[in-house]
């Protein structure tokens, strides 16, 4: 197999940051360069909403001796990434168009569930030591400038993720602003947590104790892997060596700590945050033991484009993930879990026998699967207007995975399920997104009236197609009047949106029964 070189570009709230990678099928993914760059352009966006032209000028300067850098290593594709420093600015649009008019590199600010997704994934990279933590109950702990996000995880399944904005560079802004002591450090940090993390606990934990806890950060993960000879594997701490490993952060003296851990002083203020971040969680959680994998967002990035282009196939199951992430919102919402995998189960055989008409692909498959799971979470809030209350829901809840776009799409899909479909489209939506939305909405409308009565009486459903009709034969024992009526009714946009129309059969007629008198 040929090797490739890639490069990914971070953008971060403290540094930017580009790794040179190859890939090939001897070697896998390999780290052949990392070069940084300290500009802390959170400082501006959190204290002042906006980037600055004189940061923009240095990300500019920055940027394009990243591009020599990449060329010299003839890097055959890159990606670049901006992360909440970027996302959150005021003048975000314009930052990303400046920083392309004049380095030639193209800047995409990432959501906070992707970064978040390709941080999860920088730690799959890390290999067998992943999967064999993952099995058991973990949560990892994603340290940001901006904001902290807690993934927990049991048996190798996503049970919950949750944004907290508590991230290190904010965090700083405040002591800074309010002039805080460096002997008052800690409990002013403990102060700004434990009210969000009380709520967390009482939210997500329970009584749910963690065995283990998996820090990604840009402090005290590298931090604690080039204190353990530079191997990620092995920087498993227990309570007590993660304490010790704490108090050397701890010193009344930076700049004495700083030159013992062979760390940048500027960094040691950011590194005692998110160590005390850490302790305070793991104590929360009750963790037995805290590893430090080192990995960081260009893992996550470089991970991904090698599965894109199929260099390797990952083990772990990541639109799993996706889908787990998005039955956990249903549940929270009371959402009936046997409607939702039969609605799923239906979708998904109509969208597989409609290929070669709707033109989707599997991205379009996993939306449709997210908004079968999800179409009656706004029930909860109101019986009558269900369309309007679960797109609200959905927009106000991270998925992880998803780009804010993707989780529009799925939102809307949910929305015009339920009422009147907008043709004029949303503000903001290009024709190919509007296509995409029509599509799915048509495939749940038609798919959701097989199961109207929520009782599941439509079983082993079988969708073919030929020539402009589609032939849904499906298995009831009941009867199925009501199904049959709201199918017929919600035929007229399927017909409109692919030109196709669909037949309902029923494979098993509906045995009478003798009543005897």
């Amino acid at each position: 197999m040929s090797t490739r070189i890639f490069a990914a570009i971070v953008v971060g709230s403290f540094e930017l940051t580009m790794k040179i990678f190859e890939f090939s099928g001897k070697n896998g993914m390999k780290e052949i360069d990392c070069l940084s760059r300290r500009l802390a352009l959170g400082s501006d966006t959190y204290a002042y909403g906006r980037i600055s032209n004189e940061k923009l000028d240095e990300i500019c300067r920055t940027l394009k001796e990243f591009g020599g850098v990449m060329r010299s290593y003839k890097a055959e594709a890159y990606r670049a990434y901006g992360t909440s420093a970027i996302r959150e600015a005021e003048n975000s649009v314009i930052i990303q168009d400046q920083i392309t008019q004049r380095t030639g590199i193209e800047i995409r600010a990432l959501s906070n569930s992707e970064q978040r997704f390709l941080n999860y994934k920088s730690v799959a990279s890390r290999g067998e030591s992943f999967r064999r933590i993952i099995e058991e109950r973990t949560a990892i702990l994603d340290i940001g400038g901006g904001s902290i996000q807690i993934s927990l995880f049991d048996n190798d399944m996503l049970v919950s993720t949750q944004n907290l904005r508590l991230g290190v560079l904010r965090i700083q802004e405040y002591t800074s602003r309010f002039e805080v002591k460096h002997s008052r450090l800690e409990s002013f940090i403990d102060e700004m947590a434990m009210a969000q993390l009380a709520d967390y606990k009482k939210l997500y934990l329970k009584d749910r104790e963690i065995q283990n806890l998996i820090v990604l950060d840009d402090y005290i993960s590298p931090l604690a892997v080039k204190l353990h000879g530079g191997n990620s594997g092995r920087v498993m701490l227990d309570r007590e060596a993660f304490e010790k490993f704490s108090t050397r952060l701890r010193g009344e003296n930076p700049a004495q700590a700083a030159k013992s851990l062979g760390m940048p002083e500027e960094k040691m203020p950011l590194a005692f945050i998110s160590a005390v971040l850490t302790g305070r969680i793991a104590d929360l959680m009750g963790v037995r033991q805290i590893w430090a994998p080192g990995a960081t967002l260009c893992d996550g990035i470089a991970y991904e484009y090698a599965e894109k282009i199929k260099m390797f196939r990952g083990e772990h199951d990541f639109e799993k993930d996706i889908i787990a992430c998005a039955v956990n919102i249903s549940k929270r919402y009371m959402g009936s879990k046997k409607h939702s995998e039969t609605l799923e189960e239906i979708t998904t055989a109509v969208f597989d026998s409609m290929k070669k008409v709707h033109g989707l692909g599997k991205r379009e498959l996993l939306y449709l699967r997210l908004a079968a799971i999800l179409h009656d979470c706004g029930r909860y809030i109101s019986m009558v207007n269900t369309g309007e209350t679960s797109y609200d829901i959905i927009m106000a809840t991270e998925i992880i995975g998803l780009s804010h776009g993707e989780r529009e799409i799925v939102a809307n899909i949910v929305r015009f399920s339920h009422g009147s479909y907008v043709y004029h489209g949303q503000p903001g939506m290009d024709r190919e997104t509007y296509l995409k939305v029509a599509k799915l909405t048509a495939i749940l409308r038609l798919s959701n009236g097989l199961d109207r009565s929520y009782r599941q009486k439509v079983k082993g459903i079988k969708a073919v197609l030929t020539d402009n009709q589609l032939l849904l034969t499906v298995d009831a024992s009941e009867d199925i009047t009501l199904e049959k009526g709201f199918f017929k009714e919600r035929t007229e946009f399927f017909r409109e949106v692919f030109s196709v129309e669909p037949i309902l059969k029923q494979k098993k007629a509906l045995q009478t029964q003798t009543v005897q008198k």
